[in-house]
C-alpha cells in the first residue's frame, strides 16, 4: 500500500548518449504529475479493499446541548448494519478521550485548562458535527440509511460562538473544568516598559483586528479504511493524513495500545492545508469498529463533513497598539489577542499561541520593548487546527495593519516607515528573544516596490476614478519561522537493480517532493536523479516521522539527505581505495566518483555500492538529526484593488512578490507552492469565512455560504525571488509553502482601506461587507 512509485523510472539521457542529472537550482518538469495527469493517482478512494463494509458518523444537529439519549433499535435493525455504536460502547471496551498534542504554554511550562475530547460525545454536544454515533453496514447506501434511523434525544443550551463573547460575564460554558471557558490567560514581554512608553511617546496608534475563521477545504476530503489482523493483534489504517507517526501515536493513546501495534498508511493525498495534521477522534473510532466486526471498514468524508467535522483555522481578535517617536521610529508593540479554539484543543492549535504566533511579534521591524496578553478559549464551534502560517499569520497581519494606520493617522509616508525600521544587521535578535538567521528585507521591499510601479499607482488610480471605480494599493513585507516538529530521518538504500531509494519521515500531500526530494540525493551524491525513488507516507517504512507542517519537508529530510550523503562518501572511500589500489587518503570523491588524486584513476559510487553490496556491508544509510533553530522565509508584497462604490465588488487587479527562500532545489516548485499559497491568502481576504450563526451555532456548511476562490478572482501573479541563504541548514533551504497566504491577506486588507478607507470588516472583503462599511463611512 505504501509503495506510490512501485516502478523506478529509467534514467533520462543527454543528446549525447549521457545521463541527465537534476540538482539543486535545476527544474525538472514534477515526475508524479505523469501519473496525476493520466488518472492514476492512487488516493484512498481509488484503492480496493476485501471483506469490506462501510461507516458513516452520525454527527450532532445542535451546537450546545444536553443528550438525554440515544436509541439505536430501529438502527441496528436496518437492512445490512453490522455495528452501531455509541459512547456506551467505547466506554465499555475501555477506550480514551482525545487529549491535545500541546498541553502547556510552551515558553513557561504552564499547564493549558483541558477539556478533553469524547471519541463519541458523552452527556453533552459542544458543536455541530460532534461525532455522537458510528453505523457500520455492508453498503455506503445501507450505512446511511440506518445512520438516518437513529433518534436523538436532546435538550438544547445557550450556545457561544466568538471569542469576546466567551468571556464576557454570563457567558454559557462549555464545561466547569474550563472557567471562563479560557484555557490560557498569559502575560509575556517587557509589560512594565511598554506600559511606560505609551504613555509618553510622541505617537500611539491602536486598532482592531479579526483575523477571522476559515475552513481550508482541501479537494480530497479526509477518510479512512481500518483492518485488524487477529492473529497478529495488529491494526492497519490507511488514512489521508499529512503525518501518519504523530497521528499513529496519539491514535494508539485512544485506543490503550502500544504504537506498534498500529500501522499507518497514506496513498497519495489530495492536498491537507493544516486540516489533515491532527489526529481526529474518527482514526481510533474505525479501528475499533475493524477489531469488533472483524470487517475491513471504510469511511470516506462528505464535504458536508469537511465543513463541519474537519479542524478550521485562524479566528484571532486582536487590539494592538504601536508606539512612535516624532522621527516615526518605533518604540515599543502591545498586542491583546484573543484566539478561538472551538470546542476542544485540538492537536497543537494551543501551543501556536505560546510559541509561532509570539515568535515573530514585530516581525522584520526593529521594536525594542514588546508585551502581549494572549489568551485562548473555548467556543461552540468546530476545533480550531492550522493552515498556512499559523500564528505567523496572525502577527504579520497585526504589525502590517498597525503601520498603514500610523502612516494615515501621523502623515508618515507608508514606504518611508516601513524602510525607517527594518532591522539592518542579520542575524536578528527581536525584543521577546528570538533569533532570525538570514534576510535582506530593504533588498526585496525596494525591489516589490520598483516591479509594482508604486510611483505610477496615482495614474492609475485616476483613471480607474474616471471609470467610476475606487482603487487602492496596500504593501507587506511578511516573514514567519518554518521546522514544524524538530527531529526527522531519512534511509538512503542502493538496490541491486542499480537504483536509490529515498525513505523519509516526511510526507507529501502534493507538494512535488518525488520530484525535488530526488534532486536533494542527486546533488549530494553526484548520481542521476531518474535513478532515485522516494518512498514515504507509511509507519512501517521508517521509525519515525514528521510528517508534513509547517514547510518542513525540504529543511528537515534535506539536511538529513545532506548528512546521510557525507556518511555514505566516507563509508564508500576505503572501498574506493581498495579497488583503485590506493591509500585511503589519497581518494577524493567528485560528481558522482572516488578518485585517487591528481590521476585520472575514478571509480563511480554506484560501482562502489555494488562492491559493498556483494560484501554485505552495504553503504545503505540511516540518519535522525534534531534541528535547533528553524528557517525564516520572507518576502514582500503589493497588492492593487478596485471596488465598485455601487456594489462593493472588490477585485484584485494586480500582485507583485518578491520572496526570500533561500537556495532552492527546484525554482519551478518553489513558484507553484507560492502561487498556491497565494490563492489562498486571496481567498480569506476576498472570499472566505466560515460564519455560525450567533444565537443557534449553525455554521456554514456548504459552498452556496461558502465562497472559494476562483480564476477570475485572481490576476496573473508577478513573483521574482530575492534569495538569501539560510544559515540554519547545511542546504541553505527555507520553506516556501505559505509566504502568500501570510503576506496577501494582509495586504488586500491595506489596499482596502487605502481605497475606501474601511479599516476594519471583521471578515473578507465580499461585496455586501464592503458595501455596508462605505455607507457607515459616509
Amino acid at each position: 500500500m505504501s509503495d506510490r512509485a512501485t516502478t523506478r523510472p529509467a534514467a533520462a539521457r543527454a543528446p549525447d548518449g549521457g545521463t541527465v542529472r537534476s540538482v539543486m537550482g535545476d527544474t525538472p518538469r514534477r515526475r508524479e504529475d505523469a501519473r496525476f495527469i493520466i488518472g492514476q493517482g492512487r488516493y484512498l478512494d481509488d484503492l480496493r479493499f476485501d471483506n469490506l463494509v462501510h461507516a458513516v458518523f452520525v454527527r450532532s444537529n445542535h451546537a450546545h446541548a444536553v443528550l438525554r439519549g440515544i436509541d439505536t433499535a430501529a438502527a441496528r435493525a436496518a437492512p445490512g448494519v453490522v455495528a452501531v455504536l455509541t459512547a456506551e460502547d467505547v466506554a465499555a471496551d475501555g477506550l480514551n478521550r482525545l487529549y491535545p498534542s500541546v498541553d502547556a504554554n510552551i515558553q513557561t511550562g504552564e499547564p493549558f485548562r483541558v477539556l478533553a475530547q469524547p471519541l463519541l460525545a458523552e452527556g453533552r454536544v459542544r458543536y455541530v458535527g460532534e461525532p455522537v454515533a458510528l453505523v457500520v453496514a455492508a453498503t455506503k447506501h445501507q450505512a446511511l440509511d440506518a445512520a438516518e434511523l437513529v433518534a436523538i434525544d436532546s435538550d438544547p443550551l445557550p450556545v457561544v460562538t466568538q471569542a469576546d463573547q466567551a468571556v464576557a460575564p454570563g457567558a454559557p460554558l462549555l464545561s466547569d473544568d474550563v472557567p471562563n471557558n479560557t484555557c490560557m490567560d498569559w502575560t509575556w514581554g517587557q509589560t512594565g516598559d511598554v506600559a511606560a512608553i505609551l504613555k509618553s511617546a510622541a505617537h500611539v496608534v491602536t486598532i482592531g483586528i479579526n483575523n477571522h475563521r476559515i475552513v481550508t477545504n482541501p479537494m480530497e476530503p479526509r477518510g479512512a479504511v481500518a483492518q485488524y489482523d487477529p492473529e497478529t493483534g495488529r491494526g492497519t489504517l490507511t488514512v489521508s493524513t499529512q503525518g501518519v507517526h504523530l497521528n499513529r501515536d496519539n491514535t494508539a493513546k485512544a485506543l490503550g495500545v502500544d504504537p506498534k501495534s498500529l500501522r499507518f498508511v497514506a496513498p497519495d493525498v489530495g492536498g491537507g492545508f493544516g486540516a489533515k495534521n491532527f489526529n481526529y477522534g474518527e482514526y481510533a473510532l474505525l479501528l475499533w469498529a475493524a477489531r469488533r466486526t472483524g470487517r475491513t471498514v471504510k469511511w470516506i468524508g462528505t464535504r458536508t463533513e469537511t465543513f463541519l467535522a474537519d479542524h478550521q483555522a485562524r479566528d484571532q481578535l486582536a487590539t494592538a497598539t504601536l508606539a512612535l517617536d516624532a522621527d516615526g521610529r518605533f518604540l515599543a508593540l502591545h498586542v491583546d489577542s484573543l484566539a478561538n479554539l472551538g470546542a476542544y484543543i485540538a492537536g497543537s492549535a494551543a501551543g501556536v499561541q505560546t510559541f509561532q504566533y509570539p515568535h515573530l511579534q514585530g516581525t522584520i521591524y526593529d521594536i525594542p520593548r514588546v508585551s502581549l496578553r494572549v489568551r485562548s478559549v473555548l467556543t461552540n464551534t468546530t476545533p480550531i487546527g492550522v493552515t498556512r502560517g499559523p500564528g505567523f499569520g496572525e502577527a504579520n497581519t497585526i504589525i502590517e495593519r498597525l503601520i498603514d494606520a500610523a502612516a494615515q493617522q501621523t502623515g508618515f509616508d507608508r514606504l518611508d516607515l516601513r524602510r525607517r525600521n527594518f532591522y539592518q544587521q542579520m542575524p536578528m535578535t527581536n525584543a521577546l528573544g528570538f533569533v532570525v538567521d538570514s534576510g535582506d528585507f530593504r533588498r526585496h521591499f525596494d525591489m516589490a516596490v520598483d516591479k509594482a510601479d508604486i510611483a505610477g499607482f496615482p495614474a492609475r488610480r485616476a483613471e480607474a476614478e474616471r471609470r467610476g471605480r475606487k482603487r487602492g494599493l496596500g504593501i507587506v513585507c511578511h516573514i514567519k519561522g518554518t521546522g514544524g516538529l524538530p527531529t526527522e530521518n531519512v534511509e538512503i538504500r542502493f538496490e541491486a537493480d542499480g537504483g536509490v531509494t529515498l525513505l523519509t519521515g516526511t510526507q507529501a500531500i502534493g507538494q512535488g517532493h518525488e520530484t525535488t526530494m530526488p534532486q536533494i540525493v542527486a546533488d549530494r551524491l553526484g548520481i542521476p536523479d531518474s535513478l532515485v525513488t522516494m518512498k514515504a507516507g507509511d509507519t512501517d517504512l521508517i521509525a519515525m516521522g514528521g510528517g508534513h507542517g509547517s514547510s518542513r519537508a525540504t529543511y528537515m529530510a534535506g539536511t538529513a539527505i545532506h548528512r546521510a550523503s557525507e556518511i555514505i562518501i566516507n563509508k564508500g572511500k576505503p572501498i574506493a581505495a581498495r579497488a583503485l589500489e590506493a591509500a585511503e587518503a589519497d581518494i577524493v570523491f567528485d560528481n558522482g566518483a572516488y578518485r585517487v588524486a591528481g590521476t585520472d584513476r575514478a571509480i563511480s559510487l554506484l560501482d562502489v555500492a555494488a562492491v559493498a553490496r556483494d560484501e554485505n556491508d552495504p553503504l545503505d544509510t540511516y540518519h535522525q538529526w534534531t534541528r535547533e533553530a528553524m528557517t525564516f522565509p520572507n518576502g514582500t508584497h503589493v497588492a492593487e484593488i478596485e471596488i465598485d462604490p455601487e456594489t462593493g465588488v472588490t477585485t484584485l487587479e494586480r500582485l507583485t512578490a518578491v520572496d526570500d527562500y533561500g537556495v532552492m532545489v527546484n525554482p519551478m516548485v518553489a513558484s507553484g507552492q507560492a502561487h498556491g499559497a497565494i490563492a489562498q491568502g486571496a481567498g480569506q481576504a476576498l472570499c472566505e469565512h466560515a460564519y455560525y450563526d450567533p444565537e443557534t451555532g449553525q455554521p456554514a456548511a456548504s459552498f452556496m455560504d461558502y465562497a472559494l476562490p476562483r480564476a477570475d478572482n485572481l490576476p496573473s501573479y508577478d513573483l521574482s525571488f530575492s534569495p538569501t541563504p539560510c544559515t540554519t541548514n547545511p542546504l541553505g533551504v527555507k520553506g516556501c509553502g505559505e509566504a502568500g497566504a501570510v503576506g496577501l491577506f494582509p495586504a488586500i486588507a491595506n489596499a482596502v482601506a487605502d481605497a475606501v478607507g474601511v479599516t476594519r470588516l471583521d471578515g473578507p472583503a465580499s461585496p455586501f461587507r464592503v458595501w455596508q462599511a462605505m455607507r457607515r463611512r459616509a
